[in-house]
């Protein structure tokens, strides 16, 4: 029982962070379902664990992600590291 309750609380958290990214906003270089590479280079979203992607966004925020993504800078400055860590959990493998 315990288990289950903090599974809805973790569910809840994750949800209502989650809530505050527009994944729409993805989906041009994206695609739908995560698997266009937007730059012929990077591997599809949809290939990354849920690590990498928390990892690369978190880079992408702070410029450290090794190469020049300027328009992804932008997206990741709009949120605080735990909401793109829930995002990420929704997301990839």
């Amino acid at each position: 029982m315990k288990k289950i309750i903090i599974g809805i609380v973790v569910l809840t958290t994750t949800t209502a962070l989650m809530a505050g990214i527009d994944s729409a906003t993805c989906i041009a270089c994206h695609g739908a379902d995560w698997s266009k590479s937007p730059d012929r280079k990077a591997k599809p979203v949809s290939e990354m664990t849920h690590a990498e992607i928390a990892t690369a966004l978190k880079g992408y925020k702070t410029g450290d992600c090794g190469r020049p993504m300027n328009r992804m800078q932008g997206q990741a400055l709009k949120y605080s590291d735990a909401e793109l860590d829930a995002f990420a959990q929704t997301i990839g493998k």
